[in-house]
């Protein structure tokens, strides 16, 4: 059994066990869904094995962090791999790496790396395709845990903001992704112009 088989069902089980009830965005399907985005990109991106296998570990521990505080969830993300890595034989440039990849889906994202560029990308890969409404209110209905006042229009407002600064990393996304983030953006914007 390689390590990656070892590690994938510690870290689900992880967070099966322990995520927040309201994490309806920020939920083990969005880890899994990132984790296979992360591997999808990467063979656009022609990633050698090694560095899909860190890619793939780093995509595992991405949102472990929520288990503790949503508040610097990446921060706690790498102190958590970092520790449960130690046992599994990683050097510790590897965990290095893996938490650059973790750091770099921080908003706004400031990737410093090649594989940190896949990684970001991975996690909000959603904004350019057909999935991006049913994400897009699964994280409204989370975000309405800790702030139920917020109304649709408002949540629309910050969707505006943060897509038109949003920038895909990785040559497939800016090619494959990025039109369609576009039309969404349109979509929303037309949501809130019929609003007013």
């Amino acid at each position: 059994m390689s390590i990656y088989q070892q590690i994938y069902p510690k870290v689900i089980s992880k967070l099966e066990n322990n995520l927040p009830s309201w994490l309806y965005y920020h939920s083990i399907e969005h880890t899994k869904y990132v984790l296979e985005q992360a591997i999808f990109i990467a063979k656009k991106e022609n990633v050698d094995k090694n560095d899909l296998y860190l890619l793939k570990i780093a995509a595992l521990y991405h949102d472990t962090g929520f288990i503790i505080n949503r508040d610097e969830h990446e921060a706690i993300s790498c102190e958590i791999a970092t520790e449960e890595l130690k046992e599994f034989s990683l050097s510790s440039e590897e965990i290095k790496k893996i938490c650059e990849m973790i750091m770099a889906t921080k908003i706004p994202q400031k990737p410093k790396s090649f594989l940190s560029n896949i990684l970001a990308d991975a996690d909000l890969e959603y904004l350019g395709t057909d999935k991006f409404i049913c994400f897009s209110q699964d994280l409204y209905k989370e975000l309405l845990h800790y702030t139920p006042e917020l109304t649709q229009d408002e949540w629309n407002e910050i969707q505006v903001k943060f897509i038109s600064k949003h920038r895909y990393h990785t040559a497939y996304c800016k090619q494959n992704r990025e039109p369609k983030k576009q039309k969404n953006l349109k979509m929303i914007m037309k949501q809130l112009n019929n609003a007013d």
